[in-house]
């Protein structure tokens, strides 16, 4: 019987997770949360054949991908799009038809080889709603595959386009944008974690989310406080 550890945070993750679990039973899954429980000991301890992360905040030590086969999942279609803020930097570009590829753990950041990708289209729904989607994915068709195949991780190949992690001073909503663009900038920072889209007018911030895209512009609430 083999073992598969999952490392995420997210409670929609942590959902999905308990999910697999019903479905693969034949198998042991274990899951972290915690940054501290994640360490190359506890790893030895399970002897995981692999280790997936589908949404981790911190950067996975050496000791643990060096020893263990990691798998992280990015919302690009690799090479394009290494680096962070993937969601916000395809949406930003006009970019709805994308793919999660799931790669192997090495030093550089999303360098790592392929070992499979799943089509995604983000042209609707607010961050969280595309984060619970990319989830669905991992869990009910990606994992599974990891698990019921002997899948093989095959080098990068195409043109390297590298994103930037975004700031939260890059949230400040720009001017001259179309009614689609404006809908955009505000659904791809409106979720658990994102600094929200906002407009600086004087001495007031108007803070945006749950943005509708209607025939003759946008509809959002608004939160308005003093800076």
């Amino acid at each position: 019987m083999d073992s598969y550890v999952v490392a995420t945070t997210k409670t929609w993750n942590i959902e999905n997770f308990n999910k697999i679990v019903d479905r693969l039973p034949n198998d042991n899954f274990y899951l972290v949360t915690q940054k501290e429980q994640l360490t190359k000991s506890y790893l030895d301890a399970i002897k995981p054949r692999f280790v997936f992360f589908p949404h981790w905040s911190w950067i996975i030590p050496s000791d643990i991908y060096e020893s263990f086969e990691c798998v992280v999942f990015h919302m690009t279609d690799l090479p394009f799009g290494r680096g962070g803020s993937p969601m916000q930097n395809l949406i930003v570009r006009g970019i709805y038809d994308t793919k999660v590829s799931a790669i192997k753990v090495e030093q550089g950041i999303d360098t790592g080889p392929v070992y499979l990708k799943m089509p995604i289209n983000i042209s609707e729904g607010n961050a969280e709603d595309i984060l619970k989607k990319v989830s669905m994915i991992i869990f009910e068709e990606m994992i599974p595959m990891f698990v019921e195949n002997n899948l093989l991780a095959r080098p990068q190949h195409g043109e390297v386009v590298t994103f930037k992690r975004r700031t939260p001073d890059m949230s400040a909503i720009p001017v001259g944008l179309s009614n689609r663009q404006l809908y955009d900038y505000i659904r791809m920072l409106d979720g658990e974690g994102y600094p929200k889209a906002y407009k600086d007018v004087d001495d007031m911030r108007f803070v945006f989310e749950n943005a509708q895209l209607t025939d003759d512009g946008v509809i959002a609430d608004v939160k308005i406080v003093r800076r």
